[in-house]
């Protein structure tokens, strides 16, 4: 089956796209259960699927709404490859989004009279910073104590999910809801700190671009620095690493730190490039973040966990989340069957990964250890 696979796709678009190509096979794979579940709840698949794929990307105005939408997920999956070249996994996605709006929020709260060519990059740097503390919390457990990374990342999303309640509850809550204690939100913001609108009369704003430039500039950090190599020789092989003089577990802190970091410019873009203007939450993590923190990981491991990749991907999983939403309305299913929906989009992609490894390996004729290495290592 597998030979099968892997010559049809090696006859048709040659082995550099082969393995590159499993991953898409996998959605159109999970489209077809889609399919056969739409129409088992008496709809019709081809009006859900045009509907979805006309919510998304029918329009200018659609492909504005799917860009902000991949916005945050590119950021956090631009972590997550930053983080996984360590053999550092990053569950904390959701933490360090709102540890980010949390400390870029406080910036614009006292100092929300500086001019905006000046405001708004620095709530775009506290967010980073406010991510990256919270990320190298993690990554010194893991460096120092050896505490596994994956519990103490998800336990941190629990704390920052109850800061951002107690202080949307009473220090920086709006003063007006305070007297209805109504939503937990934050006054409207300094117009200074806004993220300008970009030409074209959609609502597209500033963040965009500036997820996609976080993203090239990672991959250039990780391919053409001296800490990427460092990065990427602990990720290999921690003991050779160490052997060679580098510093193993201050590298791990990097990665986390890193990786936190990329998140935490996220959640500045979602409070100041959201039409509100203000941080406001119902009291969950995905009130505010929209689960960006954990679909992010799926836009990183559809893009092959390489930063430039990872752009594509995160615009096809923003186009997915979008249209759902509308082929929700257009055919009359449950919102159940959206959730559901992506959860087959998300098991099938995970699940090619391995395939995808292989066919690489054997169409290029490779032993699977080394065929291992290199699909760990991206092209330069």
């Amino acid at each position: 089956m597998r030979r099968g696979v892997r010559g049809a796709l090696a006859a048709v678009f040659g082995p550099r796209l082969a393995g590159p190509l499993v991953p898409v096979v996998a959605v159109l794979a999970a489209f077809a259960v889609g399919a056969a579940m739409i129409a088992a709840l008496g709809a019709n698949p081809l009006d859900g699927y045009r509907a979805l794929f006309e919510g998304a990307f029918g329009d200018l105005d659609a492909l504005a709404d799917t860009s902000l939408k991949a916005m945050p997920l590119l950021l956090v999956g631009t972590g997550i490859c930053i983080a996984f070249r360590a053999s550092v996994i990053n569950i904390g996605g959701e933490g360090q989004i709102i540890a980010g709006a949390i400390l870029s929020t406080f910036v614009a709260l006292l100092f929300g009279d500086l001019p905006r060519p000046v405001l708004v990059p620095l709530v775009l740097v506290a967010g980073a910073v406010g991510g990256a503390i919270w990320g190298a919390i993690p990554g010194f457990l893991k460096a120092y104590s050896n505490v596994n990374e994956i519990l103490s990342t998800i336990m941190l999303n629990i704390v920052a999910v109850q800061l951002m309640n107690f202080l949307l509850r009473d220090p920086i809550m709006d003063p007006a809801e305070k007297i209805t204690g109504r939503i937990p939100q934050t006054e409207r913001l300094s117009e200074n700190a806004h993220l300008p609108i970009l030409p074209g009369g959609t609502r597209l704003n500033l963040g965009v671009p500036v997820a996609v430039v976080v993203a090239v500039l990672a991959y250039l950090l990780l391919w053409r620095t001296s800490l990427g190599y460092r990065l990427r020789a602990v990720g290999h092989s921690a003991p050779a690493a160490r052997y060679a003089g580098i510093a193993v577990r201050r590298t791990i802190v990097a990665a986390m730190t890193l990786s936190g970091a990329m998140c935490g410019i996220a959640g500045a873009i979602l409070v100041f490039g959201s039409e509100s203007h203000r941080f406001v939450t119902d009291g969950s993590s995905v009130g505010f973040t929209g689960s960006a923190g954990f679909n992010g990981i799926v836009a990183a491991l559809f893009g092959g966990l390489h930063p430039l990749w990872t752009i594509p991907a995160s615009f096809l999983f923003g186009g997915l989340l979008l249209g759902a939403n509308v082929m929700q309305r257009a055919v009359q299913v449950p919102a159940a069957l959206i959730v559901a929906l992506n959860g087959v989009v998300v098991v099938f992609v995970v699940s090619s990964d391995r395939m995808r490894h292989l066919i690489s390996e054997r169409l290029a004729d490779r032993p699977p250890e080394a065929g291992n290495e290199s699909s760990r290592e991206a092209p330069a």
